[in-house]
C-alpha cells in the first residue's frame, strides 16, 4: 500500500480498537495480539495487493489472524496455552463486532479492556497500552511511575491474563457503570499523553501502535472523541461532562505553550488573546453542568475554567482556584493535586515563603515524576522570594532530571536570568 500511506495512517486511527479486541478474543492472548497487529499494518505498508484498498480493516484482521497462528504453530508454549487456534484455518476475514456505545469501537474496547479481574493501575495501563497505542515510556510518565516498573507491571499483567484464563467478554449497562470511573481516567490520562509531549504528539511517535506505520493520530484530539462519545453515551452523567470540559478548556490553550521556535512558555506568559474562544465556551458551559456534582473532573473543569476566565496572570481568581483544589483533595488526595494546590497557593492569599514550607513538608512523599515536578516547583518559589543560589541549584537539579526538551530549555533559560541579577 505504498501509493496510499494517508489510508493506511487513517485505517490504523479508526480500525485498530476493533482489530485488536477481534484478536484478542480470537487467540485469548493480550501479547500475541498486540504483535499479530502489529505485524500486519507492518505488512501493510509494503503491500500491493488491490483488497487492502478496497476494505483495509478485514485485510488487516485476516493478515493478523494467520499470523498468529504460524505463531502457535512454530511455538510449542503456545501450542499448549492455546491448543484450539492452530487448528482455525477458517478465520472470520473481517473484524468482529464490538459492543460499541455510541457508535465509537475505541469505547468500546475501553469498556472491554477495563476488567474487574484486574487491578484498578493494570485496568488503566493496558487500556492505554493496547487499546490507545500509548507508549510504555509515556504511559509511566502521566501515571508518576517509573518506566522500569511499568514495563514489569504490564509484563506481570499480561502473564496473569494468559496463566489465569482471562477472556475478555463485552460488558452490559451495569457492568459499564461500574467500570466508567475507570474509562473516564483512561481517556485523561490519554490526553496528558499528548498534551505533554514536545509537540502536540502522534500517539505511539511516528510509527503508531510501533507498528511501523507511518503518520499516527494525535493524542490528544482522540482523547476528546472520546470524551464526547461518552457525552453522547451518558448525557446527564456529570462526571462526564466534567471530563470534557476539562479537556476541551485545556484544549483551548494548547496553541500557546509553545513559540514558533519549539520554547515552552508558562501560564503567566501566554498570549491569551490566541485562546479558542469556541473551545473555552463549550468547556465552560459544561463545568457549570458539571461542578454541582463535586466530582473529580468537575472540579479540575471548574480550576481550569477559571484560568481560562482570567483576563490576565495576576487577575486570576487564585482564592477560588485554591477553595476548589481544597475539596479537589478531599475526594482525590493524589501527590499531582498537592502539588498543584501548593502552587495555586503561592499566588493566593498564602504566598511563596509560605508554600515552599509546605512543599518542604510534603517533598519527602513525593517520588518519581511528581517528585521531579516538585523540584521545579521549589526552585520557583525560591526565585520568587529572592533566595537566588538556591533556585539556581534547584533549578540545575531541575534540568538534569527533565525528559522534556522544551521544559529543559525553560529550566536553562532561568538559570541564564538569575545569572544576570
Amino acid at each position: 500500500m505504498t501509493g496510499a500511506p494517508d489510508q493506511l495512517s487513517e485505517a490504523f486511527r479508526t480500525e485498530w480498537p476493533k482489530i485488536l479486541a477481534t484478536l484478542i478474543r480470537f487467540t485469548g492472548s493480550v501479547e500475541l495480539a498486540e504483535d499479530s497487529v502489529q505485524e500486519a499494518f507492518a505488512r501493510a505498508v509494503e503491500s500491493r495487493d488491490r483488497a487492502l484498498l478496497i476494505n483495509p480493516a478485514a485485510w488487516m484482521t485476516t493478515v493478523a489472524k494467520r499470523i498468529a497462528i504460524d505463531s502457535v504453530r512454530r511455538d510449542a508454549a503456545l501450542r499448549r496455552r492455546l491448543p484450539l487456534l492452530a487448528d482455525d484455518e477458517e478465520a472470520s476475514p473481517g473484524p468482529s463486532p464490538v459492543d460499541s456505545p455510541a457508535d465509537d469501537d475505541r469505547l468500546g474496547l475501553l469498556f472491554l479492556a477495563c476488567s474487574p479481574e484486574l487491578a484498578p493501575e493494570t485496568r488503566l495501563a493496558l487500556a492505554l497500552r493496547f487499546v490507545c497505542g500509548v507508549s510504555t515510556e509515556a504511559i509511566a510518565d502521566a501515571l508518576l511511575v517509573e518506566h522500569a516498573t511499568m514495563s514489569a507491571r504490564l509484563t506481570r499483567a499480561k502473564k496473569r491474563i494468559e496463566s489465569d484464563g482471562i477472556r475478555f467478554s463485552t460488558p452490559d449497562a451495569t457492568e459499564r457503570a461500574a467500570r466508567l470511573d475507570d474509562v473516564l481516567s483512561t481517556v485523561y490520562v490519554l490526553y496528558t499523553t499528548g498534551h505533554a509531549a514536545p509537540a502536540g504528539s502522534l500517539l505511539g511517535g511516528s510509527t503508531p501502535g510501533n507498528a511501523g506505520v507511518a503518520g499516527g493520530f494525535s493524542a490528544t484530539a482522540t482523547a476528546i472523541e472520546l470524551a464526547r462519545a461518552l457525552r453522547r453515551l451518558l448525557p446527564d452523567d456529570r462526571e462526564v461532562a466534567g471530563l470534557l470540559a476539562l479537556l476541551l478548556l485545556t484544549e483551548a490553550r494548547a496553541s500557546t505553550r509553545l513559540t514558533e521556535a519549539g520554547e515552552l512558555v508558562t501560564l503567566e506568559d501566554a498570549d491569551r488573546r490566541r485562546w479558542d474562544v469556541a473551545r473555552i465556551q463549550e468547556g465552560l458551559d459544561l463545568a457549570v453542568v458539571a461542578l454541582p456534582g463535586g466530582g473529580r473532573f468537575a472540579l479540575q473543569a471548574g480550576i481550569a475554567g477559571l484560568h481560562a476566565e482570567a483576563p490576565s496572570w495576576s487577575g486570576t481568581d487564585w482564592t477560588a482556584i485554591g477553595a476548589l483544589y481544597d475539596r479537589l483533595l478531599t475526594i482525590w488526595p493524589s501527590p499531582a493535586a498537592a502539588l498543584a494546590r501548593i502552587v495555586a497557593r503561592s499566588y493566593g492569599s498564602t504566598g511563596p515563603q509560605a508554600a515552599l514550607a509546605e512543599l518542604d513538608g510534603l517533598a519527602p512523599d513525593l517520588h518519581g515524576a511528581v517528585g521531579r515536578q516538585a523540584v521545579a516547583v521549589r526552585a520557583d518559589l525560591l526565585r520568587r522570594i529572592g533566595r537566588t543560589a538556591e533556585s539556581r541549584a534547584a533549578y540545575e537539579k531541575a534540568a538534569a532530571e527533565e525528559r522534556h526538551p522544551p521544559t529543559r530549555d525553560f529550566f536553562g533559560r532561568r538559570i541564564a536570568e538569575l545569572d544576570e541579577q
